[in-house]
């Protein structure tokens, strides 16, 4: 029997966890859950987000199954420390992120695709007085562990820094800028990294049969990191003559996301313009509660929704958040060890329940989420699972 690392972390992330596992037993897949503490919860009590015994759990079990995290600014975070922890140096950094980092997981992949009959799909005007409701399909591929999200960067840099920067030209601009008065945020883009992301990329269009694979980068104004995914996937796309290669700027690509999302199959980008634009296209499938990735490395893979811990739901009882965004997410865990057979059947559940349209959380209602909710017919979480469950 497998065994799978649960992460709930915090708020809504120890609601939809719990759900989706429900519907992995539905489907037949036998595991073993064992518990991993991450958070806040331990950011206040022992001033690290992620325990090393986390760590070692994933290092023993090698997947991951992760709800969700409460991040805050760096001075808010210092100040929700455990009195006996304050004023000892501890300084938050995201777990999600030290995760990816920790294990290389630098392959992130996102889906986004439209389920048939979900009211929160995307429409346009057709040109003839009606409206027509495009098919969107597209998989990002996001960079993980490099670009701006690398987490080297300063407030008031240190000489030996400013001295670094310093020796390019375009730090002229600066020169009467005080380093108490200049915070810098490097963006890191290495090869070995762009070329196992673009790969990858090329290896799922192919296998899944998408005609392009687009680079969305900005490599007119960022030359040297976008120049660097540009180089390389003109180069990785010659080993795969029947997909196209497009290349796009992130600001043009999400203005052309609400006018042709349909054109678009697979799309890479580093850390930050990945999370932009997988994020703009979940807003045309439905939102963040339909938003699944996969955090892939070498050997341990971590499986989670992209939607935040939503705090102010987590008291509400009964819970009204969409968890399908998480079970896409265990559904995608279930790809990645070879259980295609369950995944494709909990797929076809959720859109079966999604067409159907007879059971539908406050976001899929276009309603304001609270416990009022319910009163004009939102399905609670564990409402829409056992609607998933019963066509399983």
């Amino acid at each position: 029997m497998r065994t799978i690392v649960s992460l709930p972390g915090d708020g809504i992330g120890k609601t939809v966890l719990p759900e989706a596992i429900r519907v992995l037993e539905a489907a037949g897949f036998n595991a073993e859950y064992v518990h991993g503490d991450i958070g806040w919860e331990f950011w206040q009590k022992e001033g690290n987000a992620l325990p090393q015994r986390t760590i070692e759990l994933l290092e023993k079990h090698k997947i991951g199954l992760f709800g969700a995290i409460t991040s805050k600014p760096k001075d808010d975070a210092v100040k929700e420390l455990a009195p006996e922890l304050q004023d000892k140096g501890f300084v938050y950094f995201s777990p999600i992120v030290g995760l990816r980092q920790h294990f290389n997981l630098d392959i992130c992949i996102r889906p986004c695709q439209a389920f048939t009959g979900n009211p929160l799909n995307f429409i346009r005007k057709d040109g003839k007085g009606g409206f027509e409701e495009p098919k969107v399909d597209a998989v990002i591929f996001r960079q993980n562990t490099e670009g701006m999200y690398g987490g080297i960067e300063w407030t008031n840099p240190p000489k030996q820094v400013r001295d670094a920067f310093e020796t390019h030209p375009k730090m002229k601009s600066f020169a009467n800028v005080p380093s108490e008065e200049m915070a810098i945020s490097t963006r890191i883009v290495t090869k070995n990294a762009t070329e196992r992301i673009i790969r990858a990329a090329f290896e799922y269009a192919n296998k899944f049969g998408y005609k392009s694979v687009t680079v969305c980068e900005k490599p007119n104004v960022l030359r040297e990191t976008s120049g660097m995914y540009l180089k390389i996937a003109k180069q990785i796309a010659k080993e795969y003559p029947g997909i196209d290669l497009w290349d796009t700027n992130i600001d043009a690509q999400m203005m052309w996301l609400t006018k042709n999302p349909e054109t678009y199959g697979v799309l890479v980008s580093e850390n930050m313009f990945g999370d932009i634009i997988s994020d703009g296209f979940a807003g045309l499938v439905g939102g963040l509660g339909f938003a699944c990735s996969a955090n892939i490395g070498d050997e341990v893979a971590v499986f989670e929704p992209t939607h935040g811990s939503a705090p102010k739901y987590e008291e509400l009882n009964p819970s009204i958040v969409n968890p399908i965004a998480m079970i896409l997410s265990a559904v995608m865990m279930l790809d990645h060890i070879g259980e295609k057979e369950k995944a494709d059947k909990i797929r076809t559940a959720i859109a079966k329940v999604i067409e159907e349209g007879k059971v539908k959380t406050y976001d899929m209602m276009k309603i304001r989420g609270g416990a009022d909710s319910i009163k004009y017919g939102a399905a609670t979480t564990q409402q829409m699972t056992d609607a998933i469950i019963s066509f399983l």
